[in-house]
């Protein structure tokens, strides 16, 4: 990240600039909450992790269908690496590993998230989502895991909630 916007008021800056109101998400933080509230997670209580799998590893934790923004959990050190270095989807092509390969990593990282966060439900997104049956099966954990429902719309509707949700002057009934 550019050190410009560390501390900067990114939705006050854009609001001002663009003389409008402007509500600014996280990409993962946007998909996470749309899949916590209307896709794979709708109606869970408790933690829901949402982790998208693609150049790196992206992340929404959920709490009672309330976003704890910004959580950014591909950057967990796992075997001394951020996890998005040796457990993305971009690893796994970059390193050329099987599909039962890439799913050592991916337990470590999700057992790791699941020693941590004891979550209810950890659903996953991203550019391999729609291959989740080629490395889920492989995988062993005590927390139900499931590939997110709302593919790549997720964060444009996670966008739109957040929109409405800050700016519900603006929101246009359904």
């Amino acid at each position: 990240m550019d050190k410009a916007f560390i501390d900067l008021d990114i939705n006050t800056l854009f609001t001002e600039r663009l003389n409008r109101p402007v509500s600014v998400i996280n990409d993962a933080d946007a998909a996470g909450l749309a899949e916590a509230r209307c896709g794979a997670g709708k109606g869970t209580k408790g933690t829901v992790l949402v982790i998208t799998l693609g150049t790196g590893i992206g992340s929404a934790l959920i709490f009672d269908g309330q976003l704890v923004p910004n959580a950014e959990l591909g950057h967990l050190s796992i075997n001394g690496f951020d996890a998005e270095i040796k457990a993305s989807a971009v690893a796994r092509e970059r390193e050329g590993l099987t599909w039962k390969e890439y799913s050592v990593r991916l337990q470590r990282y999700f057992s790791e998230l699941e020693f941590i966060f004891s979550p209810e439900l950890i659903i996953i997104g991203g550019g391999i989502s729609q291959r989740t049956n080629e490395y889920l099966p492989h995988l062993n954990l005590r927390t139900p895991i499931v590939p997110a429902t709302l593919r790549n719309e997720a964060g444009i509707y996670g966008a739109a909630m957040q929109a409405a949700t800050t700016h519900p002057q603006l929101a246009v009934p359904v």
